[in-house]
């Protein structure tokens, strides 16, 4: 979908020119979208809804795709609610929101914390034939972040925003079926669903209480081409034994800084896909793809306008002018999403070596060592290049001396590699790495061996 083309998501849908059936497959079922032809999946008529502030407040992410199918065009505004929103949160974003209308589906554990004038029931089936014509709106899209402390930010996106980057030719284009780790009820997930439903293609949806493997299964089965996920998504994926079920012919990474080690990881696992990382953020959009097998991205990306899209570094920091940008955020007291230039600072910190640039984290999450900084995921690219490393997890502990020591965590590629006779020289190993590779304050001054590390709702190793 082109910025500033009109039609809703399901006037696309039930349009289309090509005849190709497209679908959603969730866990135990799947839908063929052309079936909205047939009507709606609504309780209540569109028509009912029409001009409101509509909450997404959804148990199940098939539910929740027909609901943002059916409420595009038609809604003023529709808030998507992510499943880890805490509860006493929600109270919140209802008023930033203004919401009038909430869509759940009968699983939804939080229907009863909602009281809207209009309350409707989603169902995976067509419940009503309704067949009316409705003025196409401009629907505002209404998305939350993650990671924040308290209250997510609550961000105003619209359709075009959210597809312009789409427009770009990518690897990324000619999928018959995506498949993502991400819930799509968050903004890297959502990027997926819109690019499915745009580009013709079917979709496998994820399970926050799905195991890895039958994951895996499910996207082997119905055949996945293109699929997405976070690195840590991709390295838990790469500990299974059912990897090798799956042949994309694209594989994508977001959300975390995309290391050498994971890259390469991809490549030896999917020597005929694709393979390519983005960088994006709810506030900014997705900035840039890049998709040469390399860690980082070429320094020609800074002060060119690319698609569009425009990015300076100030103070270390990444900063990005784009017409995917968000509109703003909503709330009370909500500062100013960018700057009087309408460049957003992501708050990712880059370095420049040689002629490319390379993610070394995030401005909040500086580790301080006795008045040295520290970012994690500096040290963590280092340990993730040992052979024998899965994934690792950098973090402070409090010392009397120097405020902070580093310690790491690791999770190692085979059980075998824990085994006690071995550990102290694979221990031995990963320290000479960092050792040779880094200066002597970003060096753990302990490492433990875990069989496995926390990760986030969004898909991220849950940093604390």
């Amino acid at each position: 979908m082109l910025p500033g083309d009109t039609k809703s998501l399901r006037d696309r849908l039930i349009h289309r020119s090509d005849g190709a059936d497209q679908y959603l497959h969730a866990v135990r079922s799947s839908f063929l979208l052309k079936d909205l032809l047939k009507g709606s999946s609504l309780s209540v008529r569109r028509s009912e809804l029409y001009g409101l502030s509509v909450l997404v407040a959804t148990h199940d992410q098939l539910a929740a795709a027909l609901a943002m199918i059916e409420l595009d065009g038609c809604a003023r505004r529709i808030t998507i609610l992510p499943p880890d929103v805490e509860t006493n949160h929600i109270g919140a974003v209802k008023a930033a929101a203004a919401i009038d209308a909430v869509v759940f589906d009968r699983d939804s554990p939080r229907c009863a914390l909602l009281d809207p004038a209009v309350r409707v029931v989603l169902t995976p089936s067509i419940v009503s034939n309704e067949q009316a014509e409705l003025a196409p709106l401009r629907t505002e899209w209404v998305l939350l972040t993650s990671g924040t402390v308290g209250v997510p930010k609550i961000i105003l996106h619209d359709l075009a925003s959210l597809t312009a980057a789409a427009a770009v030719a990518s690897p990324a284009d000619g999928a018959a079926v995506w498949g993502t780790f991400y819930d799509i009820r968050r903004y890297g997930g959502l990027q997926i669903f819109l690019r499915a439903i745009l580009g013709g293609a079917s979709l496998v949806l994820s399970s926050a209480d799905e195991p890895v493997a039958d994951h895996l299964a499910r996207l082997a089965k119905h055949g996945v081409t293109h699929i997405s996920g976070t690195p840590t998504h991709w390295r838990r994926a790469m500990m299974s034994s059912d990897l090798c079920a799956i042949a994309p012919r694209y594989v994508r990474l977001s959300g975390e800084i995309a290391d050498q080690a994971i890259l390469d990881s991809l490549r030896a696992a999917f020597p005929h896909a694709a393979i390519g990382h983005a960088y994006a953020s709810t506030e900014a959009g997705v900035a840039f793809d890049v998709n040469d097998g390399l860690a980082g991205f070429p320094t020609v990306f800074i002060g060119e306008i690319r698609d569009g899209v425009e990015m300076k570094v100030l103070d270390g920091c990444l900063h990005v002018r784009s017409p995917r940008t968000a509109s703003r955020y909503l709330g009370t007291s909500q500062p100013a999403l960018t700057d009087s230039d309408r460049f957003v600072d992501t708050g990712d910190i880059v370095e420049r070596r040689d002629d490319r640039c390379y993610f070394v984290g995030r401005r909040g999450g500086i580790i301080n060592v006795g008045g040295l900084k520290i970012h994690p995921e500096e040290i963590e690219a280092v340990i993730n290049r040992h052979p024998q490393v899965r994934m690792s997890f950098v973090r402070p502990k409090q010392s009397p001396v120097t405020g902070s020591i580093v310690i790491a965590e690791i999770v190692l590629k085979s059980e075998s590699d824990c085994v006690s006779a071995q550990q102290i020289e694979v221990k031995n190993d990963i320290l000479k790495l960092c050792r040779e590779a880094l200066p002597r304050h970003k060096v753990p001054a302990a490492i433990r061996f875990v069989p496995t590390l926390a990760v986030a709702a969004t898909g991220k190793l849950a940093r604390r």
